[in-house]
């Protein structure tokens, strides 16, 4: 029997694909607990325009990430910070206060756990900071530290 799995299950594949079980298994487990369901005609459609939305969908996250990135790769943003010897911050700015920055200077929201900073910043200076705005998107923030 052809089903349609409406979740991932772990033995047969992911949800949305069409898999051949026994009709023992589709009657006694699978339908029962709405794992799945019969791939009839209608089903088929329904999954394949289903599908096409999603598409849809993903095209235009990913040309709206595209759009950002551009903006953002076009903004610079200064973080004044307290400064002791040699440069070196009382502190650290983190990608929570780049976050907060970017909002207030450019009007731009970007959630900080996608900011990618390896380590946190500890001197003055000029620094691109990655963003990760979609999975195939990364755009690049030019960050001053400055002496407050």
């Amino acid at each position: 029997m052809k089903i349609i799995l409406l979740e991932d299950v772990k033995s047969l594949g992911k949800k949305g694909e069409v898999v051949d079980v026994s009709d023992g298994y589709a009657r006694n487990f699978i339908l029962p607990k709405k794992i799945g369901k019969e791939a009839t005609a209608g089903n088929l459609s329904e999954l394949k325009d289903a599908k096409a939305k999603e598409g849809r969908i993903a095209a235009e996250e990913l040309a709206d990430a595209k759009k950002e990135a551009l903006k953002i790769s076009e903004t610079n943003i200064t973080i004044p910070v307290k400064v002791g010897a040699e440069g070196k911050l009382f502190g650290a700015v983190s990608s929570k206060e780049i976050a907060e920055e970017l909002k207030k200077q450019a009007g731009i929201t970007v959630d900080k756990k996608k900011i990618k900073l390896d380590d946190t910043i500890k001197k003055v200076g000029m620094y691109d900071v990655p963003i990760k705005l979609h999975k195939e998107v990364l755009a690049t923030l030019k960050v001053s530290v400055e002496e407050a």
